[in-house]
């Protein structure tokens, strides 16, 4: 279990980061419409960049605990 420190550590900034350029992936994606009379596209994510987040999560010894993670992510980036 990872504990709550003042300032995070480099696997933890690194997680946040990868889960950063995920979710940032998988918005582009979305905003990515086809053109008109086409169908839907579904979004894509490379798995690379999926990759990229779930070793970061272990590497920071984040994986599974979700509640850890994200209580690291609202510190990292506060709601405006």
């Amino acid at each position: 279990m990872t504990t709550t420190t003042a300032v995070p550590t480099d696997r933890e900034r690194t997680a946040v980061q990868a889960y950063l350029r995920l979710l940032h992936t998988v918005r582009a994606g979305l905003d990515t419409g086809a053109g008109p009379g086409d169908p839907p596209r579904p979004p894509v994510v490379p798995p690379s960049v999926l990759a990229e987040a779930e070793r970061a999560l272990e590497a920071a010894g984040l994986t599974g605990n979700e509640e850890a993670f994200f209580r690291l992510l609202r510190s990292w980036c506060p709601r405006p």
